[in-house]
């Protein structure tokens, strides 16, 4: 036990290292391994595996026992339970067990100017039982749906959360400050995920990019709601993966995409929550965009040239990525230990950097395991430092400019604020207000959290 506490301190050390602008000991690895692949892994049934949860735990501990991930390994899941309840067109279990986005939209181009005059209204009445078309009944039924959809979606995080701790202590993986991890997506993605869908949007950009303009200013302030999480911290993240930004031409991104993109990454740079984004496809004709956003800024990349991002943003900003995952199934060991050692070379000189795989693993036959045991193993052992405890941050201390948090800048009557819950109660005991008010707004949070699952 007290070797295992021993390597998550040292494995925590180096967290904060990369985080403080220091060079760690050593490269951090920080890899992830959906569900999904974990269940595979396991033998057992997929589909049945994620409704009951019968062998889950041994699954997920079974997977952790194949990395040397620093970080805990295990990656996001979706719930089948809440989403069968609510009848989902947005997340749908397949044939094969996976649940996958099919591809849906909840709103029509005619409906911009609601979703601009309050876009939290227009989800509650218009995208969701559209999408989930469970809630599209009466309001009796509506509510007995949604409180059944409610427990089943947090009886899921419960059991998961207490899995997670479990197997982090058991293998002594870094442990992220508690409840600092928030997931996000940019204002313009969030459009076109499940409210206008990839067509939609394509024609809603050529035929009417002003109320794209509005309506992305429009809901920034609910993404950075959902950005910041309860307990900001450097060393947490919010997960910010971009869909569309290389789907645009230049212009299109310049004008569409990027200004609420920047303002949400610098408010809650400012309100202390770095971003670890995940740069899908290719986006090395951006990175000159790129650098523009707040210093150690956590960039992810699927595809593009490494050398040429290390040198762009490797001084100010934190880089991972780029390790084809497709080597794993197709290449040798051999080969696939070069292509860590090569990229080694290239991102790891200077620190600002940690080892991941360009995509997570999401079935078994999209890896050969014993590579990819391999090349963590590899990283683990070489990738350590000449020099550690060198500083990493800019000589000059750029000064990003940054704007004044909106975190609570969400209107609408399906969302009451203490101070708005009060002032219609106002019988409420002065010596009890402290610990009411903690209990009902924390409820109020777990809806809004539950709701942007869903969108």
């Amino acid at each position: 036990m007290q070797d295992i506490k021993k390597l998550q301190k040292e494995r925590e050390q180096l967290f904060k290292d990369l985080f403080d602008g220091k060079i760690p000991k050593r490269v951090p690895i920080h890899t992830s391994l959906p569900l999904e692949f974990c269940i595979q892994y396991a033998g057992l049934p997929l589909a049945e595996t994620q409704w009951t949860l019968e062998g889950v735990e041994e699954a997920l501990d079974k997977a952790c026992q194949i990395t040397s991930s620093d970080y805990y390994p295990i990656g996001f899941s979706r719930y089948p339970a809440h989403l069968q309840i609510l009848g989902s067109r947005a997340f749908v279990m397949g044939s094969s067990g996976f649940i996958q986005h099919p591809g849906v939209a909840g709103m029509e181009a005619i409906e911009y100017d609601e979703l601009i005059k309050n876009p939290y209204d227009c989800i509650m009445e218009k995208v969701l039982p559209r999408l989930y078309p469970e809630l599209d009944t009466d309001p009796i039924t509506r509510s007995l749906v949604m409180a059944k959809a409610f427990k089943a979606f947090f009886d899921y995080v419960e059991t998961y959360e207490k899995i997670d701790a479990k197997l982090i202590e058991k293998y002594g993986f870094h442990i992220v400050p508690k409840e600092s991890i928030g997931s996000v997506t940019t204002p313009f993605d969030f459009l076109t995920d499940f409210l206008r869908g990839f067509k939609g949007i394509a024609m809603d950009v050529k035929r009417n990019p002003e109320k794209v303009i509005e309506a992305c200013e429009a809901v920034l302030p609910t993404q950075i709601k959902r950005g910041i999480p309860p307990v900001p911290s450097r060393y947490g993240y919010t997960f910010l993966p971009l869909h569309m930004g290389t789907y645009l031409r230049d212009s299109d991104f310049e004008k569409l995409y990027w200004p609420t993109f920047s303002k949400m990454v610098n408010t809650l740079a400012q309100a202390g929550q770095p971003c670890l984004i995940f740069c899908e496809h290719n986006w090395m004709r951006y990175l000159d965009y790129l650098y523009e956003l707040p210093e150690n800024t956590r960039f992810y990349f699927e595809f593009g040239d490494p050398k040429l991002a290390k040198e762009k943003l490797g001084k100010k900003h934190i880089i991972s990525g780029f390790y084809p995952l497709t080597y794993l199934r197709t290449a040798t060991k051999q080969q696939c230990i070069d292509k860590a050692k090569e990229l080694l070379d290239i991102l790891a000189p200077g620190g600002k950097y940690y080892f991941t795989f360009d995509k997570s693993p999401v079935t078994l036959d999209s890896v050969n395991v014993e590579n990819y045991t391999a090349v963590l193993q590899y990283v683990a052992k070489n990738g350590k430092y000449d020099y550690p405890g060198g500083t990493t941050t800019l000589e000059s201390k750029q000064k990003d400019k940054l704007l004044q948090a909106k975190a609570n800048g969400l209107k609408s009557k399906y969302y009451k604020t203490w101070d708005e819950y009060k002032e219609i109660h106002p019988r409420i005991s002065p010596k009890l207000e402290s610990a009411i008010a903690t209990k009902l707004q924390s409820y109020e949070e777990m809806v809004f959290k539950m709701i942007f699952m869903l969108t």
